[in-house]
């Protein structure tokens, strides 16, 4: 029997697939000459159409006679690799007019160094101390802030309360958060009963030949090595041999084929989200934003907690362009700074995303108030144009627990980031290559290097590609 997804997950796992068609030069649009625009160059927003970008966008365009300009979303289409690329060459040519440009965290340290993006004044953020300390740490490099947070995001653990329930295992809840000891036997107790319908194994993640897997390989080598850093804050080389076979052997652990459902060494966010949300996996590690579709398909079903472990820290970051005339530059700080405000933050949160600020997790039991976008306020069932909009997941778990406050908030403030260095692209493929020796097809009888070969390996790849 063919396996059917809810009505839901399957719209997110459309628009996780869904590639854009909107993002074209900002030259190509017509301009009025009064007011003046602030471009603001981005991905394609998760929250989907007139999602929570653009409503954060039109809240700043009805305050135009305090400020005399407008703002204009252009979304890039693509892959976030594709997306990066195509900044780069419109910002290293002049050949778009961009005058905010929303960069992914580890892009920062490169788009800094060329001299791409311009550093920041305080005018473009306000209440500094409010913003997570994690967070903001990725909006500097050489010691100048060069962005502003604009969402945050860090992997979460995603799991079946009914298959856990069906096989009689003694934790059902998982509270703030589990082991990978622990994991791993509930698992195994999944695995020895009756079988869930279309249930295959433990759980899944991103293990593809991609950035998921450059994401799960730094969440294990920082677990298993305290204080764990691949560059120093200089982008220089800092590990070494002996740190990455701890690594290697923590990651292999965790991934082994006992545990791990069998296709995540070839799934992305889209085919993770599939193998959970289709009942193959009882366990998922993915982004925030997915939670209010899994819980509006699963209901009292589904549990959410921290990763076991260490996590990584994503997220995108609001910088001005270098190109941008001074003027246009304030005023695109003075949009940074409403974009990233409190209570657009609020708004960010209530529509799925992670908020960068303290402040916004400050309701236990509730969704925070919104007052800048109309469909995810607090009383709005549907946004202007029909499609619904709000965040239909509760804040408040089983046990009192609070999903922004209790469970959010930490794996946010306890993050790690992946390797700061201009050259960050490069020591992501590294990664990716390096980790075929576990991930990637074999010939028929060959078996798979020891954690101290595949280390030995990926420490001489790394030292290549780094300075140091």
């Amino acid at each position: 029997m063919a396996r059917r997804l809810t009505a839901a997950a399957l719209s997110l796992l459309s628009l996780l697939a869904l590639t854009s068609c909107t993002g074209k030069d900002a030259r190509e649009q017509p301009q009025s000459a009064d007011p003046p625009r602030i471009v603001v160059a981005s991905g394609q927003d998760v929250t989907g159409k007139n999602g929570i970008r653009q409503q954060l966008i039109d809240a700043w365009n009805a305050k135009e006679g305090e400020h005399g300009y407008r703002a204009r979303l252009v979304e890039l289409p693509g892959s976030a690799d594709q997306q990066r690329s195509q900044l780069l060459g419109a910002l290293q040519s002049g050949g778009a007019e961009y005058d905010v440009v929303n960069l992914d965290v580890t892009w920062i340290p490169e788009f800094a160094a060329a001299g791409l993006v311009r550093p920041l004044t305080g005018a473009a953020v306000k209440a500094p101390g409010d913003i997570i300390p994690s967070v903001d740490s990725t909006s500097f490099w050489d010691g100048k802030r060069y962005a502003v947070p604009f969402n945050s995001d860090v992997g979460l653990l995603y799991y079946r309360k009914d298959h856990l329930r069906k096989a009689g295992t003694y934790r059902t809840e998982l509270g703030r958060g589990v082991t990978w000891d622990v994991l791993r036997e509930l698992i195994d107790v999944v695995n020895d009963r009756p079988k869930p319908p279309g249930y295959e194994d433990g759980w899944t993640t991103q293990l593809a030949a991609y950035e998921g897997r450059s994401v799960n390989a730094i969440e294990a080598f920082a677990s298993a090595v305290p204080d764990f850093a691949l560059t120093d804050r200089d982008g220089r080389y800092a590990a070494d041999e002996a740190q990455l076979t701890a690594g290697v052997a923590e990651l292999r652990e965790r991934t082994a084929s006992s545990y791990l459902y069998g296709e995540a060494t070839g799934s992305r966010e889209a085919e993770s989200l599939s193998a959970f949300a289709e009942g193959r996996t009882t366990f998922l590690r993915h982004w925030p934003y997915v939670y209010p579709a899994l819980y509006e398909t699963f209901k009292g079903n589904l549990g959410v907690t921290r990763l076991p472990g260490k996590a990584v820290l994503g997220g995108q970051n609001l910088a001005v362009a270098s190109a941008t005339s001074e003027e246009r530059a304030a005023k695109a700080a003075e949009l940074i700074a409403f974009l990233t405000d409190p209570d657009s933050e609020r708004c960010l949160l209530r529509a799925g995303f992670a908020a960068t600020r303290t402040s916004a997790y400050q309701a236990p039991g509730s969704t925070p108030e919104c007052r800048h976008a109309y469909a995810y306020s607090e009383s709005a069932s549907a946004s202007p144009t029909g499609e619904s909009a709000e965040l239909k997941a509760p804040d408040r778990l089983a046990g009192g627990l609070s999903y922004s406050r209790d469970i959010l908030l930490p794996a946010l403030s306890k993050a790690v980031q992946r390797p700061r260095s201009p050259l960050y692209g490069a020591v992501t493929q590294t990664l990716i290559t390096e980790l075929d020796a576990l991930y990637g097809p074999r010939s028929a009888g060959a078996t798979r290097p020891g954690d101290a070969q595949v280390a030995k390996s990926l420490d001489e790849a790394l030292s290549k590609v780094l300075p140091g």
